[in-house]
């Protein structure tokens, strides 16, 4: 039933997601026990903050907020395990690079009833960086604000310059040594503010 409610809410962008593999089930899920589940501030500490909701323009918005820096958007899922096998390094990479100005901005497509997965996820790998959701809907829109002809398949990172041009993108899994060159890329590009 999860599964199936999560590809259609998410029309095609969803159906793209890891070259049309089938969403992860719960079972590939972060541990339930790293973080309040469900805690609503009461207790121990204060509940994860949700992610903002952004849509095609939030996404313009967000490129405008942060030109004149290094920029990477990386787009991730709860259920998308490589995005899950990435994501902690992505945090060590943003806390290494931030001293050389590198904004990291991550943005899960995980659906409304996947929330408590995203709180988890959140709670566990304490990012140093802002997260935000995408709404439902609009998928067409949303893509074409990122890259033209991107399938929406994740995960995916894309790499702006100071002058807010996209300069590089990975698309599909990638390690450490790949995300540092095109990090490198990023930073060395436009030097002058």
């Amino acid at each position: 039933m999860t599964k199936i409610r999560r590809m259609v809410l998410a029309g095609f962008l969803m159906a793209a997601i890891c070259g049309g593999a089938v969403p992860q089930t719960k079972s590939g899920a972060p541990s339930a026990g790293s973080g309040p589940a469900g805690a609503s501030g009461a207790g121990k500490a204060v509940a994860v903050k949700d992610p903002e909701m952004i849509d095609a323009a939030g996404y313009q918005a967000l490129l405008a907020k942060y030109k004149g820096q290094p920029l990477v958007i990386t787009f991730w899922a709860t259920w998308c395990e490589p995005c899950r096998a990435e994501y902690p390094m992505l945090n060590e990479l943003a806390k290494q690079y931030a001293p050389q100005g590198l904004k990291v901005v991550g943005i899960n497509l995980d659906q409304d009833g996947d929330l408590i997965l995203t709180r988890r996820f959140i709670t566990r790998y304490k990012p140093v960086f802002p997260n935000y959701r995408k709404t439902d809907g609009g998928e067409r829109e949303f893509v074409n604000a990122v890259l033209p002809g991107w399938s929406g398949a994740i995960p995916a990172s894309f790499f702006y310059a100071r002058d807010g041009r996209q300069i590089g993108k990975l698309l599909g899994e990638s390690d450490r040594d790949t995300y540092e060159a095109a990090i490198r890329t990023v930073l060395s590009s436009g030097s002058g503010n």
